[in-house]
């Protein structure tokens, strides 16, 4: 019985562990976009009449901005690190295997359980070795392999998840507006599935990434979020974003991603 709870509450634990994290280091997701994101206005600014004063005043604060958010990056890498340890720890716990319940929800989550993933033993290892590239860094081979699987797999049970797992390798390598149309395709393919809400508030991440001018898209993509998936728990994050941002931000009318 004990085996069996504790590898039933072990994503729970590693939430806790990735929670903690972030409350040592002072600073929410939400927190840490609004102040990238501030760095980002602040480049496209600083050219009014103020003259070289006001441009002094806005590189100084700018350099300020900068220097909080590496040291906040560093901080955020380090919980995610360990929370990812804690959680691939806690899934080689004995007792996922049998015992009553155990594939009372196979796909729990959609994004970890490959080792639930029921299909061919080809299938099976495809996905797996594009999520070791996911695992190992490696984002040109995790995007390669995820874009073969789903064109070998267009039909398998973990398609939604191929989908956004390349999409994320998108946003780890920085090509965020490749991104933001993966993330719009996971919701547009799979609307139903898992981690369609998570997408969705990615691709508001991606738009952020992106510059003040996507703002207005970035709030698009929130507010999506909120009103089509409101029992997702991405809402409360979402909601914050949209506080942070303001009523006047994202002049970009007219982008549409």
């Amino acid at each position: 019985m004990g085996t069996g709870n504790r590898w039933r509450r072990a994503p729970a634990i590693a939430a806790a562990l990735f929670c903690a994290g972030l409350a040592s280091a002072c600073v929410t997701t939400a927190e840490f976009r609004k102040l990238e994101y501030d760095v980002n206005r602040l480049k496209g600014g600083g050219r009014g009449a103020g003259g070289g004063t006001q441009l002094a005043d806005t590189a100084a604060e700018l350099q300020e901005l900068r220097d909080q958010l590496a040291r906040l990056e560093g901080r955020i890498e380090v919980v995610e690190h360990q929370a990812a340890e804690a959680l691939e720890a806690s899934r080689a716990t004995p007792g996922s295997g049998g015992g009553a319940g155990g594939g009372a929800t196979p796909r729990s989550g959609g994004s970890e359980g490959d080792e639930q993933f029921a299909g061919s033993p080809e299938e099976v290892q495809a996905y797996r070795d594009a999520r070791a590239a996911w695992r190992g860094g490696d984002l040109e081979a995790c995007i390669d392999r995820f874009r073969g699987f789903l064109q070998t797999y267009p039909a398998s049970d973990h398609a939604d998840d191929a989908a956004y797992w390349m999409a994320d390798c998108h946003y780890r390598e920085g090509d965020y507006k490749a991104a933001v149309l993966r993330f719009a395709d996971v919701v547009q393919r799979y609307p139903a599935a898992d981690k369609a809400p998570d997408a969705l508030y990615r691709q508001g991440e991606a738009l952020l990434r992106l510059g003040p001018k996507y703002g207005s898209a970035a709030e698009t993509a929130f507010e999506r979020l909120i009103n089509e998936y409101p029992d997702s728990p991405r809402v409360a994050e979402a909601k914050r974003q949209l506080e942070l941002l303001g009523p006047a931000e994202g002049g970009g009318a007219g982008n549409e991603g």
